[in-house]
């Protein structure tokens, strides 16, 4: 049986594509605030980032580097997910003339795949080449490594206010559709977002359209449909990502209600982080089994109920009655002997 076709990298590929030309437009036609040294550095400081912790692994793991496997398509694909960071951290973050800020969040989103990761299964590929079980990262880099959204659309006229949302809603829904098969998590994202919505008119008397109307701004979009839906860091099957988007919806209420600025970035990194403490539960639960069925498995010795002592004592006791007969015997050779 062949395993499933990966189509990460197709939609890590897809992903950097558009993340690009987002960029190039917001800089010439959009009105992006912040200067052309902004996204190249970045992208600078993710590529080195990527670049220097990936050494540091593979030298610790005693392997070969990642991107210096696969020749060059290898090392562009190895910089995807670094790309991606670079630019969004630039594209969402406002720093006006200061890049160290860039820089560093850059490197925190980086640093986070690294750091924070949980134990995952193996495939069956690596199983049958005799490697254990891995681990894989939980937090999103660029939501990690982001702390302020941003505004994408000041110079757009009203055509335009409908036209960018519409193309990042149908690019967001066939990349998702078609390669990251999230759509479920979308869906559980919005259907919590308007619940949580719905939650707290009832509770603390919001207007029901204010508090659905971030959800139609350029921001959100760009979290629902290329943010929230990352593939390397949320669940596969289609209920728990539906669990996984409504659980981020109710998380982003709670912190909208206690006053918590810049919140979908916030409500993520907590969801990611307990999926991730649930992924290290889970990883002790199967061992702990692991370790139940290996004790009950092994087999006993048997020498240990019937130990070969027992039966020495009996073997001990034939030699008296073997010596008992040989002075009789003696006695007839001696007849013998004096007969003739």
């Amino acid at each position: 049986m062949t395993e499933p076709k990966d189509l990460r990298l197709p939609a890590l590929r897809r992903f950097a594509f558009a993340i690009t030309l987002l960029n190039v437009l917001g800089h010439t036609v959009l009105g992006f605030e912040q200067s052309w040294a902004a996204p190249l550095v970045g992208i600078g400081a993710a590529y080195a980032a990527e670049i220097g912790l990936e050494l540091i692994a593979a030298w610790q793991q005693g392997r070969r580097p990642r991107f210096l496997a696969g020749g060059p398509v290898g090392a562009v694909d190895f910089l995807l997910s670094a790309h991606i960071t670079g630019l969004a951290v630039s594209m969402l973050l406002y720093t006006g003339e200061r890049l160290a800020p860039i820089a560093f969040a850059a490197v925190v989103a980086i640093g986070s795949k690294y750091i924070f990761r949980a134990p995952a299964p193996a495939p069956a590929a690596a199983l049958a080449a005799g490697k254990g079980p891995g681990s894989r990262h939980f937090l999103n880099p660029s939501n990690f490594g982001i702390t302020q959204p941003y505004m994408f659309t000041e110079k757009l006229n009203a055509i335009g206010s409908w036209v960018l949302p519409a193309v990042l809603v149908c690019a967001g829904s066939f990349l998702n559709g078609r390669f990251t098969h999230k759509l479920p998590l979308i869906a559980g994202w919005v259907g919590g977002f308007v619940l949580q919505a719905l939650v707290r008119w009832g509770l603390f008397g919001n207007l029901p359209l204010a508090s659905l109307m971030p959800l139609t701004g350029v921001a959100l979009l760009l979290f629902t449909f290329y943010m929230v839906t990352d593939p390397a860091t949320t669940p596969v099957p289609a209920w728990r990502q539906v669990g996984f988007g409504a659980a981020v919806a109710a998380t982003y209420g709670v912190l909208l209600a206690a006053h918590v600025v810049f919140t979908p970035f916030f409500a993520l990194t907590v969801v990611a982080m307990g999926r991730g403490a649930l992924q290290w539960a889970a990883a002790w639960r199967r061992q702990a089994v692991a370790r139940r069925e290996l004790a009950a498995a092994r087999p006993q010795p048997a020498t240990a109920m019937h130990p070969p002592a027992i039966h020495e004592p009996a073997a001990a006791i034939h030699p008296p009655a073997a010596a008992i007969h040989q002075p009789a015997a003696a006695q007839r050779v001696a007849g013998i002997a004096a007969g003739q």
